[in-house]
């Protein structure tokens, strides 16, 4: 059975990833984290019983923490997801997503090239190191055109700036010093205990309870959605399948204008739940400032993946997101107590450029 360490298993994507990786009863997983504001371990407590998981407390900017991670546990690969995550936040405090996105991964590289050395020939054939990015590295698209594996990076706020640098330094380590790495580059994840402030999760809430439905500028801008479950099965397809040295870009096939979304949570839950007194959840919404350095348009071709890998999106955004709002209104003993230890879930980072 082998060991796979999975960094920021308690998030969103990695909590999804963990949960589908020790389903499988092929892999022991440890997952590392360092329960920052929007981790939560609650859904993966069941885990426990299986035999085939355990928990480390530990954050990734420690260098020593990292290596004696691996001189613990041994493992035949990595699957990377801890970041620093939210675009508005890196607007607010850029210097935290350096030093978590770039430094932690350089961190987490160091220590799996010298646990890579180690091992003997059978295993160091079967390593790797799989880092998880996003397609925001990549910049805004126009009305054309999709993201490929060769398409020039041009990020634009400092969350996707990090991860940019991480992206550049897991491939330098395959490069420069032999070590199998894979990156991929997903769209935009939501599902099941997505964190509320998020936008899906955030407009379903403000949506239930009748508070205005915050959207930056006009909504115009465009995200392609890809369901968190098909992410994970595409995060396990490209580790076991795909080839060292090798990106492959993840999505979901699903774009939306924001402004889309929202009116489309809104039906679904006057369908569900009845009108509000004033009249429909649509008549919520509400424009605001727009976030500076705000992409216009993502869009991933993930034929490669598809093609080369046999992985495709099982949802629709039509049927996931009716999914979803199923979860978080069956849900609010999971996520109640988030919110709850939030000052605010509202938009961030709008005022920075003039203080």
């Amino acid at each position: 059975m082998k060991t796979i360490l999975v960094t920021g298993g308690a998030g969103f994507i990695g909590g999804h990833v963990v949960r589908a990786l020790v389903a499988t009863g092929s892999y022991r997983v440890i997952n590392v984290d360092a329960l920052t504001y929007a981790a939560d371990l609650r859904l993966l407590e069941p885990l426990k019983e299986s035999g085939r998981y355990r928990f480390e407390k530990l954050d990734i900017r420690d260098r020593s923490a990292v290596a004696s991670l691996y001189a613990r546990h041994s493992p035949d690969a990595v699957m990377h997801l801890a970041a620093e995550s939210h675009v508005d936040r890196s607007i607010e405090d850029p210097l935290l997503f350096v030093e978590t996105n770039v430094l932690g991964t350089a961190n987490l590289l160091v220590g799996a090239l010298s646990h890579y050395l180690s091992l003997d020939k059978p295993r160091r054939a079967g390593f790797r190191f799989l880092h998880i990015s996003t397609d925001e590295v990549f910049g805004s698209l126009g009305e054309k055109g999709h993201f490929h594996e060769h398409t020039p990076y041009d990020p634009s706020s400092p969350y996707s700036a990090s991860k940019a640098a991480s992206d550049h330094m897991v491939r330098a380590w395959g490069r420069t010093y032999g070590l199998p790495v894979l990156v991929t580059n997903c769209s935009n994840n939501y599902g099941p205990a997505q964190f509320p402030e998020k936008l899906i999760p955030l407009m379903i809430l403000k949506a239930w309870k009748g508070e205005a439905l915050p959207v930056y500028g006009r909504g115009e801008n465009i995200r392609d959605w890809l369901h968190v479950a098909d992410h994970a099965a595409a995060l396990r397809t490209v580790l076991e399948r795909g080839t060292p040295g090798e990106t492959y870009c993840i999505g979901g096939r699903s774009e939306r204008r924001n402004v889309e979304i929202v009116e489309a949570i809104c039906d679904a839950l006057d369908a569900k739940l009845g009108r509000l007194a004033p009249g429909p959840r649509r008549s919520l919404i509400t424009f605001v400032t727009d976030r500076p350095g705000h992409d216009l348009r993502y869009a991933i071709d993930a034929s490669r993946a598809e093609a080369e890998l046999g992985w495709r999106p099982a949802f629709s955004i039509e049927e996931g997101l009716r999914a979803t709002i199923d979860w978080y209104l069956a849900n609010e003993a999971w996520w109640a107590p988030l919110v709850s230890r939030q000052k605010s879930l509202d938009r961030r980072g709008l005022d920075v450029r003039h203080g």
